[in-house]
């Protein structure tokens, strides 16, 4: 079931950004952010952690995408290189280079509405399975408070 910002899955943390999920699929994703002033650093630019959650997400869908057994996955390593200043209508592009039964290695490249490159992105990525174990949240009995 698609979500309605059009992520395959529920990802709290990318609606309260206000992340689409355009593309997810065949090794390949696309998501976009409209920038706003709360994903801003002082200098009124697409803050470093916006652009990094991005190129995270965009690898991580890629590299879901790519596997038959529909696992999730966790950032082992990442890289991240920064090119020119992120402004307005951001779009993320990732793509699954190559695969192993456990693993996914990725790429990712943000553009500007204008087409030009903000930044890039490599990582390597885990395959886990879709539900992690549940612990108890800090506020409930036998948490960790």
């Amino acid at each position: 079931m698609t979500q309605k910002n059009g992520f395959p899955i529920q990802i709290p943390f990318l609606a309260s950004l206000g992340v689409l999920c355009n593309q997810f699929g065949e090794g390949r994703s696309e998501i976009e952010l409209d920038l706003r002033p709360h994903h801003e650093n002082s200098l009124e630019m697409a803050h470093g952690g916006v652009l990094m959650t991005l190129l995270d997400v965009a690898m991580a869908m890629a590299g879901r995408s790519a596997d038959s057994e529909d696992r999730g996955v966790v950032t082992i390593e990442m890289k991240t290189s920064f090119m020119a200043p992120g402004r307005g209508k951001l779009t993320a592009r990732g793509l699954c280079v190559h695969r192993t039964a456990t693993m996914a290695f990725c790429e990712a490249e943000i553009v500007d509405g204008e087409g030009k490159t903000v930044s890039r992105g490599s990582g390597t990525f885990k395959y886990v399975k879709r539900k992690p174990p549940q612990r108890p949240r800090a506020e409930e009995p036998g948490g960790d408070g």
